[in-house]
């Protein structure tokens, strides 16, 4: 069978696209076209002019900015390509992907916007800019300063022209494209294309070609739609809170890169959950036995990227969590889809970054639903959920009926215990798996040497940490002695700390205290190897 992941890589190519463009393709996790790039870029390569009829989350800012990149004159300075957009968030927004896509290639990209210094945009200009991303009224301010000189640019981009349209700024737009050349490429970008936006690309565009994407919707009511905020450097701890919380029994993750799954399968490996890897480096002997595991039951979760998981029929599967959203909607509707199947009810979870709340917002207009906002379950919470679960265990047991010579334990040694004291140390037993008393029920198995209380520790090696900073910022945050720290294994994202019992309360009890190179870490009981 054809590996999935070099069919992606052939069809860019056959665009036309170039090797350090398709490098930073595959840094960003792009793993094949959307269906608007597979419409435009050819087009756009030859010089077409477009109108594109989407919806922000389709992939239209990869679907210019990748033929503008490629066409670029990588040995000039001047302004090649000019894209206008309605408010400084998304010109920020595109700004930011064409960075990304021609980081390669030495493009030099310059948004300018209302609300910022002139003068740095006066600089940033002067020192060369090959794309310049901006608003109307601003870039309009630059020409007339002379600050911004278009007669070279050889693309100009309307996106999200009918916004544009709704905010007052079509006559500012004319403006601009009267002070570009006759001989430019014109591609306009729109949800709706109401009359005055037909008048205007009718004015300045050339025997546009016309493509509409329609996008698809969700007919999967069963899936509950839920997010979470967290930061970058949080987004592991905050996954592993809702998986305790959740209590999935099979749950599929997906991952924008194949780094990165790698990344989270060993960090959800290393905190002791019972996860497997899926991508394009894996053969498909390799990927069937992953799968055969996961489906068996010998795996509780996969890690994925979206190819890798195209055509996965698993009815069981119970979660699906976009660890990093995808980059177009369809993706986001294709990934969610694996849960919920044969009529069962299912769960699905995105980690939002607060820079993409824009476009979880975008989706949700497109989709036509609305995701449901939870706050990140707390330490607390994950123990309260814990006993709860420990209780409908027990309760299970006692209604399958014990067997009588647990009951004749029970009552000998009820003639000397208080039967209270009975079932809770058997249940410390159970949680503990027969561990020294040592570790104490508060913190359960966290696979420390005996005595011991093994903690988690959300930064690493990319932090350049070491073992002297970490026993230092313990050491001075927390109140401990240094001297009682144990073992030290430190991994590229995280590391495991092991401490005697009354230390790592002292810790934990002090987490917001505790500063490792200038950092607030977040600690919490490690789960076991």
């Amino acid at each position: 069978m054809e590996d999935k992941d070099v069919v992606t890589q052939e069809s860019f190519k056959k665009m036309g696209l170039s090797a350090p463009i398709l490098r930073a393709l595959e840094d960003m996790g792009f793993e094949e076209p959307s269906p608007i790039q597979c419409k435009t870029i050819p087009l756009i390569l030859e010089g077409r002019d477009i109108i594109g009829q989407a919806q922000t989350g389709t992939g239209k800012t990869a679907a210019f900015g990748l033929p503008i990149v490629e066409k670029l004159d990588h040995r000039s300075r001047k302004v090649q390509a000019m894209v206008l957009a309605p408010t400084r968030e998304l010109a920020i927004q595109v700004a930011e992907e064409i960075t990304r896509i021609g980081r390669f290639a030495g493009v030099k990209v310059v948004p300018i916007y209302g609300g910022q210094s002139y003068d740095r945009q006066i600089r940033a200009l002067e020192h060369g800019a090959q794309v310049v991303i901006g608003t109307p009224g601003r870039v309009m301010d630059h020409i007339r300063r002379g600050t911004l000189k278009l007669d070279s640019v050889r693309v100009a981009v309307l996106d999200e022209a009918d916004e544009m349209l709704d905010m007052g700024f079509i006559e500012d737009v004319e403006f601009i494209l009267q002070n570009t050349p006759d001989t430019r490429q014109t591609l306009l970008f729109s949800a709706t294309v109401p009359d005055p936006i037909a008048r205007l690309a009718r004015r300045y565009l050339k025997e546009p070609v016309h493509i509409n994407i329609s996008p698809e919707h969700l007919t999967v009511p069963q899936i509950e739609q839920l997010y979470y905020e967290t930061r970058e450097h949080e987004k592991l701890d905050a996954l592993t809170r809702i998986l305790d919380m959740e209590g999935a029994d099979r749950t599929l993750i997906f991952c924008r890169t194949k780094k990165r799954v790698d990344e989270l399968t060993e960090g959800l490996q290393a905190r002791g959950y019972t996860a497997e890897a899926t991508h394009g480096d894996l053969n498909q002997v390799q990927r069937n036995r992953v799968l055969k595991r996961f489906k068996d039951g010998g795996s509780e979760i996969l890690v994925a990227t979206d190819v890798a998981a195209r055509g996965l029929d698993i009815e069981s599967v119970t979660h699906v969590i976009n660890y990093d959203l995808p980059q177009d909607t369809e993706s986001y509707v294709h990934r969610i889809g694996r849960t919920g199947r044969a009529g069962r009810s299912g769960t699905a979870i995105s980690l939002i970054h607060p820079k993409e709340f824009r476009q979880l917002r975008q989706m949700e207009r497109v989709l036509r639903v609305r995701l449901v906002r939870r706050p990140l379950p707390t330490l607390a919470d994950v123990a309260v959920k814990q006993r709860e679960g420990l209780k409908s265990r027990l309760a299970g047991e006692i209604d399958r009926g014990v067997l009588p010579e647990y009951q004749e334990l029970v009552m000998e040694l009820a003639q000397s215990y208080d039967s209270v004291d009975i079932a809770a140390a058997a249940i410390r037993l159970m949680t503990d798996k027969g561990r020294d008393a040592g570790s104490d029920q508060e913190f359960g198995e966290t696979g420390a040497e005996p005595g011991m209380i093994r903690l988690f520790l959300n930064l690493g090696r990319m932090d350049r940490v070491t073992p002297a900073d970490i026993v230092r910022g313990l050491a001075e945050g927390a109140g401990i002695s240094g001297n009682v720290i144990g073992l030290i294994d430190i991994y590229d994202r995280f590391t495991f700390v092991e401490m005697p019992k009354d230390a790592a309360q002292k810790v934990l009890q002090n987490t917001g205290a505790v500063v490792i190179r200038g950092r607030n870490v977040n600690m919490e009981p490690a789960r076991p190897r």
